[in-house]
């Protein structure tokens, strides 16, 4: 019989792998209710969360801790399982550690390594610009995924695996431009963000340039600070406020799949269509970005691979293998969908 994993749980609750993690961690941010949907969910099932006391004792020291920075993106939920079901493989227990945005991750790390006794760390998304000083303080190996080692000698052997942002986001703005469209808004963070929504933009400002068209700063429209930035509510706010500045934009470049579906339905609230009066593309290649109507022209990223190739990497260090400098991008791939059209 297969056994129950937490994302199966997820799927029985309707909510994220994050939500089921808080739920059974006892961590805030979560209302009573679903937490004893939860639960209930979980006893019904027979599901033993692998960070039990009864996992631990089986396997004492043998921790993998999975550190998440943006626990309302929808897009590291197959990443996560996929974590899971590998290190589960290997009969080593799996934490998940969420992190809240304006946290440094790489101190909750050093606390965690302390705490845990941890044999491995991988970093799931965040920022690392301003916490490189103290990687070097991480004694166990670790791995970045999906964000890559920023450049510079500070950086050197520190594995990563990831997609180049700005490369996969020059090419669908690109795409957005050969439909004709010159005045394309972008849904993005703010300027000081230095993660994915920075590397985005660069790839925005490279596709327009490369087209011959004039980048404005009226075109770009901040998403919601805080956890919820990248999510679905926050394409929908952001797209309320572009619709009621009168912007002239024909296209919309939001930073992932749930922003972008916000926007749509913003867009539909307002008496417009997709792709009739606004084309929107997203990016990351969620499965609900294909049965969404319109389904969403996107880039796809190959999370299964990811999370592979990063627990590999781990491991080999784990075992003592030489595994220095690797630094693995995977191509994303664009996905036409029904959201966007020639103009």
């Amino acid at each position: 019989m297969k056994s129950v994993t937490i994302k199966d749980i997820a799927k029985m609750c309707g909510v994220g792998v994050s939500t089921v993690s808080r739920a059974i961690n006892d961590k805030p941010g979560i209302s009573a209710e679903t937490k004893e949907k939860i639960l209930k969910v979980i006893e019904e099932s027979n599901y033993v969360p692998n960070n039990s006391a009864r996992n631990l004792k089986r396997s004492e020291n043998e921790i993998i801790a999975v550190l998440v920075q943006g626990i309302n993106n929808s897009f590291f939920n197959p990443i996560i399982s996929e974590f899971e079901k590998f290190i589960q493989e290997k009969n080593y227990t799996f934490i998940l550690q969420q992190i809240d945005e304006y946290k440094d991750e790489v101190s909750v790390a050093l606390e965690l390594e302390k705490e845990k006794k941890l044999k491995g760390i991988v970093f799931l998304g965040g920022m690392f610009h301003k916490s490189k000083t103290k990687l070097d303080k991480i004694s166990v190996p670790f791995v970045l995924c999906t964000v890559s080692a920023p450049e510079g000698k500070n950086f050197r052997g520190v594995p990563s695996v990831s997609v180049d942002d700005e490369k996969e986001s020059f090419k669908i703005v690109d795409y957005l431009c050969s439909l004709g469209h010159k005045n394309i808004a972008i849904f993005s963070s703010t300027e000081v963000d230095e993660g994915i929504g920075y590397h985005r933009m660069q790839g925005y400002k490279k596709a327009l340039k490369k087209n011959n068209i004039a980048y404005f700063n009226t075109n770009v429209y901040n998403l919601l600070d805080g956890n919820e930035r990248y999510s679905e509510k926050s394409g929908y706010i952001t797209a309320k406020k572009m619709l009621k500045s009168e912007s002239k934009c024909t296209a919309i470049f939001a930073v992932n799949d749930s922003v972008a579906i916000g926007a749509c339905r913003a867009i539909y609230e307002a008496g417009f269509n997709v792709p009739g009066d606004y084309s929107v593309v997203g990016y990351d290649g969620l499965d609900i970005s294909r049965y969404y109507i319109p389904s969403i022209t996107t880039i796809r990223q190959p999370v299964e691979e990811m999370a592979k190739a990063a627990l590999k990497i781990l491991f080999k260090m784990i075992n003592g293998e030489e595994s220095i400098n690797q630094n693995i991008i995977f191509p994303g791939q664009l996905i036409i969908g029904e959201s966007t059209r020639s103009i």
